[in-house]
Parts: structure tokens; C-alpha cells; sequence
């Protein structure tokens, strides 16, 4: 039976049935984006493929495992496992020891490392995104008093009279506003480091 025209939902629920055939449908619709993806980001075509693999191998585990949920598209929460993989991976490359010092003069003693670097730059850019997307699940008058105070540096004096609120109204909406998102980042398993 061709699976062409079946949705992915109808597809991931064959797959959980019992019906490989439905996930290499699955997986044959949606390697060439989220493959590509991956490339795009990591420059390196053997890095990506395991990164790939890896990717669906996660995918897998967790529709056997029925934990998945559908909440919006398959490909996006494919891309998002993808994402955070390359993450991960760029995150180990860090911590590992990268060169070794020749002598008694290092080389990398005089290069002004101030700057991150491309991999830094994504890790931060994916976290800053990442907990944006957070902020939007803040009940709207801890979510007010977080933007204000992170994202536009304001006072907590200033952010009291604004919202006309006492200065401790303030500093407790903060508290919880960082209290949920913590549950948040937990929750929803965002890797903040």
C-alpha cells in the first residue's frame, strides 16, 4: 500500500502498531530537510551523518517508547531534536582538550580569545531563543515584570511604578517569573549550559 498521501500522524501511529514500512516513509519524507539542516549547520558531511543517524535513532526510541506526543508538526519537533544534537555535540567539542602546549611559549597564550567562536555563537543564540520561546508560558504579569527587567535593564523601582505595583509585588513576580521557568526548561528539557 502506498503511503505517499497518509499524514505523518497516521504514520507514526502505523509505526507504533507494528508497521516499519509506515517509518520508512516517515523518515523518506523528511531526510532530505532535516539532513540538509544539519550540513548546512556542521560543514561536515560524516559529522551530519551522525548527527542524522542519531536524530532518528532518538526519534525512534521515544515512538516505541509512546512517549511522544503531537503537538504540531513531526519534521519540527524532528528538527528540534536535530538542533539540540548539534548543540550537544558542539558543546563536547568545547570541554575537550584542543591542543596541547609546545615548549615554553604557547601559541594560543596570544590570541586574544575574547570572542566566541561560530560554535559559541549558535549554543548562545539557540539558548537565548530557547528561553524567548519560554518567557511566552510566564503568566502575563510575571512575564511584563521579566521583559522589563532583563531584556530592557529597568528598575525594580521603575518596573513598580509602571505597573503600579509596590517594589515587593514587583520583586515577587520576578521571583516566580524564574521559578516557572525553571519548571519550564525542566519540563520541556532545554539544555541551558
Amino acid at each position: 500500500m502506498k503511503l505517499v498521501n497518509v499524514s505523518d500522524d497516521e504514520l507514526i501511529a502505523r509505526y507504533i502498531k507494528g508497521e516499519e514500512s509506515a517509518l520508512k516513509s516517515l523518515i523518506l519524507r523528511h531526510e532530505k530537510k532535516v539532513f540538509s539542516y544539519i550540513l548546512m549547520s556542521v560543514k561536515n558531511r560524516e559529522l551530519a551523518e551522525d548527527i542524522f543517524q542519531d536524530t532518528f535513532i532518538r526519534v525512534i526510541n521515544t515512538l516505541k517508547s509512546g512517549t511522544y506526543k503531537s503537538e504540531g508538526k513531526f519534521v519540527s519537533w524532528v528538527m528540534r531534536i536535530a538542533n539540540n544534537l548539534k548543540i550537544d555535540y558542539f558543546r563536547k567539542q568545547q570541554r575537550l582538550p584542543m591542543y596541547e602546549p609546545i615548549g615554553e611559549v604557547d601559541v594560543f597564550d596570544m590570541i586574544d580569545s575574547t570572542d566566541p567562536s561560530a560554535e559559541q555563537k549558535m549554543i548562545m543564540e539557540q539558548i537565548y531563543e530557547d528561553v524567548q520561546n519560554l518567557v511566552q508560558y510566564l503568566p502575563p504579569e510575571q512575564r511584563e515584570v521579566l521583559v522589563m527587567r532583563i531584556y530592557h535593564d529597568i528598575s525594580f523601582k521603575d518596573i513598580a511604578e509602571k505597573t503600579g505595583v509596590s517594589i515587593n509585588t514587583a520583586l515577587g513576580r520576578m521571583r516566580y517569573a524564574l521559578i516557572n521557568l525553571r519548571k519550564l526548561v525542566s519540563e520541556r528539557k532545554v539544555i541551558l549550559c
